[in-house]
């Protein structure tokens, strides 16, 4: 498609090409520098920041590799991760855990060592909302660290877990009043708008609507862009098709297995264990849908959370 055939004028950060193009190239250091001094309202800046590389290996032979959407470490030694996330997947938070650990043991040294770590930061930008938590509808912006549950103060300073759930963010152009707002209001929005908002004034914006103008790309680059769109509308789809279609059926199914079972072992245990079995065929028949829309192993890892392994004898 030429570019100025085009239907948007920006491009989407919640491509996997938007994204990695807007935050996770050395040319566009300074949009990722500006996202991340907005998420911390001057707590704290980073001045500079380099790119690590996005693929890591786990410690096992078996282990599949992880592959960051954006893997930077500041000037004085903090390791950031940073994900945009489009759908839900079972063990999210289990995964973002495991990522975590990456930058953490990497920073083991040979020889005498006293253990001290640098700080690791988790940033997730959700495309969906948690099941736990959807009923709270103004609170979006998550910030996790390791607490001391009778005190309810911070244990360990130096692990952080940031979730941002962007449906939630429901502010229009003329509500917004802080940096951070606004560049939650770009990232979920930037697709839609023909013209940059006035309120949209800071000098990392120009950077920002100059990168993310579709009328600049080469034609390679549109070709990228064209199947990183294609590639995001077919998995949201597919995946909240198979959701829909398999927690109908698993729940039923379950349901009806787990009152059974109930009848003979108890109704409480029962009931769990059938309702666990259905979530589990539903998580399978995602996984089908996926393959069948011919979507890699490697990506329905991704937004699935399941070894490529385990996707493969599927």
């Amino acid at each position: 498609m030429p570019v100025n055939e085009w239907k948007e004028r920006y491009i989407d950060p919640r491509t996997d090409f938007g994204f990695k193009y807007l935050f996770g190239t050395p040319m566009n250091k300074e949009l990722l520098i500006g996202f991340l001094n907005a998420l911390f309202h001057g707590t704290y800046i980073i001045k500079d920041l380099t790119y690590l590389n996005g693929e890591q290996l786990g410690i096992r032979k078996e282990d599949r590799r992880a592959i960051f959407d954006v893997y930077c470490e500041t000037e004085s030694g903090e390791k950031f991760i940073v994900e945009m996330q489009n759908v839900f997947q079972q063990f999210f938070k289990d995964r973002s855990v495991y990522y975590s650990t990456f930058p953490i043991r990497e920073q083991a040294k040979r020889g005498d060592w006293d253990y001290r770590l640098e700080s690791v930061y988790t940033v997730g930008i959700l495309n969906f909302v948690f099941d736990e938590d959807k009923n709270s509808k103004d609170y979006f912006h998550h910030e996790v660290k390791l607490m001391d549950v009778n005190t309810k103060k911070v244990f360990y300073d130096k692990l952080t877990f940031i979730y941002l759930e962007l449906p939630k963010f429901t502010k229009t152009e003329d509500e917004l009043g802080t940096l951070f707002e606004k560049w939650i209001f770009v990232l979920k929005n930037l697709s839609r708008l023909l013209e940059r908002p006035a309120a949209l004034q800071e000098r990392v914006f120009n950077r920002l609507f100059e990168a993310a103008s579709i009328a600049r790309f080469t034609p390679k680059q549109l070709r990228e862009y064209e199947d990183s769109v294609k590639a995001y509308r077919d998995i949201v789809n597919a995946v909240n098709t198979a959701r829909k279609e398999g927690h109908e059926e698993g729940h039923e199914k379950g349901l009806k297995e787990g009152l059974e079972k109930g009848l003979e072992e108890g109704h409480e245990k029962g009931l769990k264990e059938g309702l666990e079995k259905g979530r589990e065929e539903e998580k399978i028949e995602i996984v089908r849908k996926m393959k069948s829309d011919g979507l890699p192993d490697d990506v329905i890892s991704k937004y699935t959370g399941l070894p490529i392994g385990e996707i493969e004898r599927i």
